[in-house]
């Protein structure tokens, strides 16, 4: 028997143990490539739904296979890699099914993008390190859907992975809320810049473990091989520089390093949450040079570009979604697109584990169960926004040093909605104050809590945020 008689027979035994949507989503798609000896190669369409089918139905897989071809038989996947904008798709083998577990022993490591690149630039003496990019080779802008919300970042995000370090967005400024696709855009850079110039070097590192790095560089006597590395990066990616706020001696340090990348026509890219101006305990003349370049901000996706996101992501991994579902997802989930895509992971899995289809009825089950877990996700920027509004005060009054009772107060309420509406420690919470420090915001917890009992105006004020806050849509 060839490769398609074996998975033929193969997908006769599978369909007898799964429900009829299961069999059409994960394995009606599976196309057979080989078979060498008692080793069987088929093709799975992305790195999705090699993932699912390896986390959910190794054991069935196992016992097919082995069924048809003996117990040594092994069952190898080519995976296919998105097509990127100047490159023809790619696959991956990857084998299975050697191992009791049936975990894979290649990891998506060997995959283009992601292999480690040796600094040829690392000055004669010190100690020498070969910088891995630290790139997800998934993130790029084919998967990246423009619309309104980020259409100017993503064209000048291009713009620089052609000519990286010579354009005028040096260093470019990306910010916004969680789940926007900060993240994903600067990665894909980085893979676009690595394609067009295989020799230059490109480093992603987000903040806190670049602080964590210069930290443990200091106290072993490396900082100067620490700097010297860094110094031979030709894209530099610094993801959540926010993180940096009140860190001295760090900022110092990345104040001379951005002055050497910047002055040698290399290209800086930085990530956060704010514009530069608005940053929190740092230095001007960082924030002074932070917003040098081109600041871009990317904003909630509207609902023609969360369809299309939804779209491509199913299209990506191989899975056939109807058009009526995926609209429904893109007007009920309109926060980001880390929620548009939990959204749909959590309508996959209640589709293959209970063996539904994939239908409108489903979807209005699921995302009404989802938006009901993630309601509660106030930002504390948004909290900071509803207290300042009620109070007429402007939100930097949340943050400034100044103890003044009108001001003090106010501070204090909205670190007590914050505590209670996200999941952030007291010290993110102090953090976004201005950076004080946790015993400041245990102070304010316990001030409120008093001030409830004993103060009925104050009392007042707590009760009518906290009905702001609930037609806001947000539950305790």
């Amino acid at each position: 028997m060839n490769h398609v008689e074996i998975w033929e027979r193969c997908l006769a035994m599978i369909r007898d143990n799964v429900s009829p949507q299961i069999y059409k989503t994960w394995f009606a798609p599976i196309k057979p490539l080989r078979l060498e000896g008692t080793v069987l190669t088929i093709r799975v369409p992305s790195q999705f739904f090699y993932e699912w089918l390896e986390e959910n139905y190794v054991a069935l897989l196992r016992r097919t296979v082995r069924h048809h071809l003996g117990p040594d038989a092994r069952l190898m996947y080519d995976v296919v890699i998105a097509q990127t904008e100047n490159a023809h798709p790619q696959t991956v083998n990857m084998p299975t099914l050697n191992a009791e577990a049936g975990r894979t022993t290649q990891q998506l490591m060997s995959m283009p993008l992601n292999k480690s690149i040796p600094n040829p630039n690392v000055i004669p003496g010190l100690k020498k390190v070969t910088l891995d990019p630290q790139l997800n080779p998934m993130f790029t802008f084919e998967t990246l859907i423009e619309g309104d919300c980020n259409r100017l970042a993503r064209n000048a995000a291009m713009a620089i992975s052609r000519n990286p370090g010579e354009t005028a967005y040096n260093p470019f400024f990306i910010f916004g809320g969680v789940g926007l696709g900060k993240t994903h855009l600067v990665h894909a850079i980085g893979n676009q810049v690595r394609f067009y110039y295989p020799g230059k070097i490109v480093l992603y590192v987000q903040t806190e473990r670049f602080i964590q790095q210069f930290v443990e560089a200091s106290k072993t006597g490396g900082a100067h091989d620490f700097v010297a590395n860094y110094q031979a990066v030709d894209v530099l990616i610094m993801d959540d520089i926010q993180f940096m706020a009140g860190k001295d001696k760090t900022q110092d340090v990345f104040f001379h390093l951005f002055n050497h990348l910047h002055q040698n026509r290399k290209q800086i890219i930085l990530t956060a949450d704010t514009l530069p101006r608005e940053l929190s305990q740092f230095e001007e003349r960082l924030k002074s040079r932070f917003g040098g370049g081109l600041l871009a901000e990317l904003k909630t996706p509207g609902e023609d570009t969360r369809a299309a996101i939804l779209r491509t992501k199913t299209r990506n991994e191989g899975l056939d979604f109807p058009d009526n579902v995926i609209d429904y997802i893109a007007r009920r989930i309109n926060s980001n697109v880390r929620e548009l895509e939990g959204a749909l992971i959590s309508l996959i899995a209640q589709s293959s584990f209970n063996g539904r289809e994939i239908n409108l009825e489903l979807a209005e089950s699921v995302v009404k169960s989802f938006t009901q877990t993630t309601t509660k996700e106030l930002t504390i920027d948004q909290i900071q926004k509803i207290v300042s509004d009620y109070f007429n005060l402007g939100v930097d009054k949340m943050k400034d040093p100044v103890r003044r009772r009108e001001y003090v107060q106010p501070r204090q309420i909205a670190m007590h909605f914050s505590k209670d509406y996200t999941k952030a420690s007291l010290k993110t919470i102090g953090h976004h104050f201005g950076g004080r420090d946790h015993s400041t915001v245990i102070h304010a917890l316990r001030t409120v809590k008093n001030l409830q009992a004993t103060d009925k105006t104050f009392r007042k004020h707590v009760e009518d945020i906290q009905k702001i806050i609930e037609n806001y849509g947000y539950g305790n």
